[in-house]
Parts: structure tokens; C-alpha cells; sequence
């Protein structure tokens, strides 16, 4: 066991700055596992069939009703009556038939006079019949033939006009086996609307039995084609994820019950998938959100404090999306409200732009997922859209807390943001809203932005004192003169004073032209040398002409006074509890270099005096805002020591101090660039140029000496 410990531990040692990272993401991972468990897992319920349901339920999934589909695709194929095809042939051939009973007919009046057919024998039937067709013969009487032999040419003429028309007309429509005597019926009212004698008319009735035949044939083709069409236009019956199945107090019939069945809710098994789902979601966010811990580690010096603070404001993101998520549901639009710009503000001011916009994205993607009312497998994308304009839109509106009126530019802002993407989704949308609901959502917009404004304004103390975090905020407050160590300084060594602000504002100066923070390298320069108030009397600018203690002193003990100020001032900021960066600056503004003054005058009187002992303890300067406020406080008293600073004098000197400074090895340790110091050099100049430029000589009055 000791030997794998012996093994483990060492991992533990190397990996340890990792470690940093993989913590955080693991919380985060299991605690969006934990919070959005309720939303993705189906509940089940214990119901039977006819009772009264005690509360609403609604369909966890989308899923197609089979059964049902199936049922209406059976009525409607079943509604679907047979086709028939009318026979052209059969129509064409008793039209024909008729025709030629009433041409055969007329053709036997016309060869006899009208005399010799007042009494028709049977040898003119015979003469009638063999002038017909074998049907013809075989289905009329000779009894109707030869009536319709005594009949006048003219009513035979107009009967037969008269007769074709009804019976075609009949025949179009298509005459079934079980509808022939409907089709007889048809023509035998159309001929007791003429006006022709009933003789005739009883004679065309029994030729209208004769002509009326089935002429429509069951289509099989037609009527299959037809059903598959009918089935095919029924839109499969589905339930919808949300959809209410049941509402509370509505008994369970058996078609409710076996839609309950059909969406899982009364599987006591339950389903797995959506857990793996869910586990496999919080896998990917906690390792995004590892990435970025690692990220903002690197950035910040491997220093926790930043990491504790992303990861707090994330879970404080996390529980105010699903507190939120327990009043809302698809009845209201109350994630409108939600405040979730404030820990984008909270995460730009503390961390970094770049960090608070992936960071917004994650918790935009969360959003999706925590507002979807509880229903496994939805997603509330309108929901995720407005978090994520909201959060970026913060971002960007929210400038440097130097500004005093920052938070209400910020906040007018995200109301205008908020309003613009309400305003979008109702306008997609396909539901009607009044009035009142467009102000009601415009409403919620706006009271979100406010909230934002003021949490975010509200939190930023607490995380800058419990977590000593240091921001724009904090800075401009130590920056105020009225500031105990800033009065003490002013008031006991006023030329180290005057030299802090004058390094301050060169500082500041340097560190916006190569990207640095300069308000940090401003209020860092205002302290950097508090150290100085233990002996003020000691350093050059707070003496008075002809009092300079060290005359009295040996130079290894003047050197250490000198050295003994960076000590002194990060015991001093130490002890009022300052920002680390600000300690920071006062301990490595001088690196390790040469108290040069003394050294040479100790090596004047001992020749094998050593450098180390004249040399600042350091350590050497590990930001860009450190290195740049080193540079200038070498600068500033060199430059101000000059009786003619010409702008070739202050170039000259400013290029050598920085030289002398890299050759030295001062500046190893930062992150500076050899084209960041050459912009340091030409912004340091243009500077100290604008400070000690030339005087106009004023001419003198008669009498001034």
C-alpha cells in the first residue's frame, strides 16, 4: 500500500496545478447531473382504468398514436365508395338499338299508305321484325311492334327524339345491376311529362325495360387507387411532448389509459436513456468548463482565488436558472425575469471578457434544458436565445467601472436588448397576443435588466472581499487620496509622494499602449514606495538642503535602509490588507538592482565588497504592469535630476535605463516583449517630454534682481 501511495503521490506533486482545473469541473459537472435529473426523467404514475386522476398529466415524449392513425386510416378507406366505369360501347349500342326500332319502324309507315296500316296484319310485323337485329327480336313483343306501327309518323318521330335523349341521359350516368330499375323509372317520368298519347307511352315504357341495361362495371383499379389515396392523406395522430393527456379530476377511459401506456408514464421500469443522455450532457459541460478553469489559471498566475470565483458564480447561475425554472411553464414567460446578465457583469469585471462569453454560452445551453417545463425531450430554445443575447449583451455594454455612470448605461442597454428579442419572438410567432401580454413580456424584459444591474453592483463587493479578487472598482477606491496610507504618505514624505504620482501617471500612460491594465499600474505606483514613510528622511526627495543622514552613516548600512523600503512598504500593505497585486508591486519595483550610489562608495573604501550585498532582494518583476512601473521608477528621478531636459537628453537617458535593465537580467521574469519595451520606450519619452518641457524666460521688471 505504501509503495502505491509512494507512486501516487508524486503524480499528485507534478500534476498538481491540473488538479486546479479537474475539481471545479467535476462539482459543476455533478451538480448540472443533479439539477437537471428532474427535468429530463419521466415520472410515473400508478393509475387504473375509470379512475378519477388526481393531478394533470401531460405527455413526456412526442410519439405517434398507431392504434389511432390506423383506425382513421380504416374509416377513411372505408368512406371511400366503389368506382365504376361507364362502358361507351354498351351506351353506343342501345342508343343504336333504339334508333333503329324507331328508323325500322318509320321506314314500314312510309312504304304502305296511312290507310292500309289502320288494321296492321302480321305479315307487316314480319316484315317489321326482319328489318331488326336478332337482340331486338329477341327481347321485344311483337305486340309493341306492331303498336308502334299504328302509331302517326309524327308522334313516332318526336316520341323517338324525346325517347334517345332520356335514355342517354340515363346511361351517362352510368347504370348498375342494382340500379336498373331506378334508370327505367328516370325515363318512364320523363315521358309522362310529354304530351304524347298514352298508347305510346306505354309502348316506350316496355322499350325502355328493353334499353336500360347495365352499362357501369365495378372499377377495381379506380376504387384501390382511390382508397390509397384516402390513406394516405390521413395525418398520423400524434401526441405531442406537453400535450395534456389527462387533467386532474378527469376519470381514465380506456383510450386515455392506453395513451398513458402508448407515452410511458405507467412503466414502473422507467426509462434509462435519458439518464445516460443526462450524464453525457454534464460530461461535456464540465469539461468545457474545465478548459476554461485551466485557461483562466494559466492567465491568472495558477492563483485559485479566480477559479473559486468561476465556479461559485457558475453555481450560483445554476440555481437561479432552476429556482426560476420551478415557476415557469408553457402557460407564462417568466425566465423573461431572470437575471442571468448580472453573472455575466460579475464574470467580465472579476475574470475576462473572453472567459464570461464562453462561460455565457454554457449557460445559455444549460437554459435550453432547465426551461422546458419538466417535459423529458424538449428543449426551450426561446429561452436559451434570450439568455445568451442577454449575457453577450452585458459584455459588451459593460465598459470600465471607472465610468460612474457604467451600470445605468449598462442596464438602459440590456432593456433595449430585451425588448428587441421579445419583440422578435412574438413576431415568429403564430400565436395572436394582446396588448397586455406584449407589455406584460416587454415588462418582465425590463425588470430582468434592473435586477441584473443590481445584483451584479451588489455582488461585486462580496467576491472582492471574501475572495480578494481585485477589480476596476476596488482600484478606483484605493486610488482615492483620502486613503490612510495615501494621507500618511503625503503627509510624512511629500517628495515621495509627488515622485508616486508623477510614476503613476506614466504608468498608466505605458501600460494602455501595449495592452496592460494601467489603472492597476496607476494605483500600484501611488504605493509602491509606501515603504519609505518608516524613514522618509533617508531618500533623497524628502530631504531638506544640506540634511542628509547618510553623511553620518556607513554605506552598507545606508544601502540596507534604502533596500529595506520595498520590505517595509509590503509589511505596511500587508498589514492594511491589501490587494496582492498591489503588494506585488511594491516588493518587485526594483528587482534585484545595484544600490549603485552605495555600492561604489563602499568598494571605494573595501575593495573586496561584494555586489550581492547592495543588490534588492527582488524579487524580479513577473507582470507587464510591475516591469512597466519599474521602468518608470527609474526614469522619472533620472530625467527630474536633469538641469536641461532636452528631448535628445530624455530619449537618451530613458534608452539607456531600459538597456541597462535587460542587460541586467531585471526584466527576465515578465511577459514583456522586445517590441512591447520599445513601445514603452516612445510612450515613456512622448511623456516625460510633455512633463519637463522647455520654460519661456520671462523678461525681468526694472528693479528685480
Amino acid at each position: 500500500m505504501k509503495k502505491r501511495w509512494k507512486k501516487i503521490l508524486p503524480f499528485f506533486k507534478n500534476n498538481r496545478k491540473y488538479f486546479i482545473a479537474i475539481v471545479p469541473a467535476l462539482i459543476i459537472g455533478a451538480l448540472v447531473f443533479l439539477t437537471l435529473l428532474d427535468n429530463v426523467r419521466t415520472d410515473t404514475y400508478d393509475i387504473q382504468r375509470f379512475a378519477v386522476s388526481e393531478e394533470t398529466i401531460r405527455s413526456p415524449i412526442t410519439i405517434e398514436n398507431k392504434q389511432e392513425t390506423d383506425q382513421r386510416i380504416r374509416e377513411a378507406v372505408n368512406a371511400v365508395p366503389d368506382r365504376y366505369s361507364i362502358s361507351e360501347e354498351v351506351t353506343e349500342e342501345r342508343l343504336n338499338y333504339v334508333n333503329e326500332i324507331f328508323d325500322a319502324v318509320l321506314t314500314i309507315i312510309a312504304e304502305h299508305d296511312e290507310g292500309a296500316l289502320e288494321e296492321v296484319y302480321e305479315e307487316e310485323a314480319v316484315e317489321l321484325r326482319a328489318l331488326l337485329s336478332e337482340e331486338i327480336r329477341s327481347e321485344i313483343s311483337e305486340d309493341v311492334l306492331i303498336s308502334l306501327l299504328q302509331q302517326p309518323e309524327e308522334d313516332l318521330e318526336e316520341a323517338g327524339a324525346v325517347f334517345s335523349e332520356s335514355l342517354e341521359s340515363v346511361l351517362e350516368q352510368g347504370i348498375r345491376a342494382e340500379n336498373i330499375q331506378s334508370g327505367i323509372t328516370n325515363i318512364e317520368r320523363d315521358l309522362a311529362y310529354s304530351e304524347m298519347n298514352e298508347g305510346l307511352q306505354e309502348d316506350l315504357m316496355e322499350l325502355a325495360e328493353f334499353a336500360v341495361v347495365e352499362n357501369a362495371f365495378f372499377d377495381y383499379e379506380a376504387t384501390a387507387q382511390e382508397k390509397k389515396d384516402a390513406a394516405t392523406l390521413v395525418d398520423p395522430v400524434v401526441i405531442r411532448a406537453g400535450e395534456t393527456i389527462v387533467r386532474e379530476g378527469q376519470t381514465i377511459t380506456n383510450e386515455i389509459y392506453e395513451q398513458l401506456e402508448l407515452v410511458g408514464v405507467l412503466s414502473q421500469e422507467g426509462n434509462i436513456y435519458p439518464i445516460l443522455a443526462l450524464g453525457f450532457l454534464a460530461a461535456i459541460i464540465a469539461y468545457f468548463f474545465g478548459m476554461e478553469c485551466l485557461q483562466i489559471a494559466k492567465d491568472k498566475k495558477w492563483n485559485l482565488l479566480p477559479i473559486v470565483a468561476v465556479s461559485l458564480l457558475s453555481a450560483l447561475a445554476i440555481f437561479v436558472m432552476k429556482i426560476q425554472s420551478y415557476f415557469f411553464d408553457q402557460s407564462n414567460a417568466l425566465y423573461l425575469v431572470t437575471p442571468i446578465a448580472a453573472i455575466a457583469i460579475l464574470l467580465k469585471v472579476l475574470i475576462g471578457d473572453r472567459s464570461a462569453v464562453r462561460l455565457s454560452i454554457l449557460y445559455a445551453i444549460l437554459a435550453a434544458f432547465m426551461f422546458n417545463s419538466y417535459i423529458a425531450g424538449m428543449l426551450h430554445v426561446e429561452a436559451a436565445i434570450y439568455f445568451l443575447f442577454s449575457q453577450l449583451a452585458a459584455i459588451v455594454l459593460m465598459k470600465k467601472l471607472s465610468e460612474r455612470l457604467v451600470i445605468l448605461k449598462t442596464a438602459i442597454g440590456l432593456i433595449l436588448i430585451h425588448s428587441a428579442v421579445i419583440i422578435l419572438f412574438l413576431f415568429l410567432s403564430f400565436e395572436k397576443y394582446t396588448w397586455f401580454d406584449v407589455f406584460l413580456y416587454l415588462g418582465l424584459g425590463i425588470v430582468a435588466a434592473c435586477l441584473s444591474a443590481i445584483l451584479a453592483i451588489g455582488l461585486l463587493p462580496l467576491f472582492e472581499s471574501f475572495l480578494g479578487i481585485l477589480t476596476d472598482m476596488k482600484l478606483l477606491q484605493l486610488s482615492n487620496p483620502n486613503q490612510p496610507l495615501l494621507k500618511r504618505l503625503l503627509v510624512e514624505a511629500p517628495g515621495t509622494y509627488h515622485h508616486s504620482v508623477m510614476v503613476a501617471n506614466i504608468s498608466e500612460t505605458a501600460c494602455e499602449a501595449v495592452g496592460a491594465n494601467g489603472l492597476l499600474a496607476r494605483v500600484g505606483a501611488y504605493y509602491h514606495d509606501i515603504g519609505k514613510t518608516v524613514r522618509p528622511a533617508f531618500f533623497i526627495e524628502n530631504q531638506m538642503p544640506n540634511k542628509n543622514p547618510h553623511d553620518k552613516l556607513p554605506p552598507k548600512e545606508s544601502a540596507d535602509i534604502i533596500i529595506r523600503h520595498t520590505t517595509d512598504g509590503a509589511n505596511l500593505l500587508k498589514a492594511h490588507k491589501m490587494p496582492k497585486e498591489i503588494i506585488d508591486i511594491a516588493k518587485q519595483h526594483h528587482s534585484n538592482s545595484l544600490v549603485q550610489f552605495f555600492y561604489m562608495k563602499a568598494k571605494e573604501l573595501n575593495s573586496e565588497t561584494e555586489e550581492a550585498d547592495f543588490r534588492y532582494p527582488g524579487p524580479k518583476p513577473e507582470t507587464k504592469e510591475t516591469a512597466i512601473v519599474c521602468i518608470c521608477d527609474s526614469v522619472e528621478p533620472a530625467v527630474r535630476s536633469l538641469q536641461e531636459p532636452t528631448p535628445e537628453t530624455i530619449d537618451s537617458i530613458v534608452s539607456s535605463i531600459i538597456n541597462g535593465k535587460i542587460s541586467d537580467g531585471q526584466l527576465d521574469n515578465s511577459p514583456l516583449t522586445l517590441k512591447e519595451l520599445k513601445i514603452i520606450q516612445h510612450t515613456v519619452c512622448d511623456s516625460l517630454k510633455g512633463i519637463f518641457h522647455s520654460r519661456i524666460q520671462y523678461p525681468k521688471k526694472e528693479g528685480d534682481k
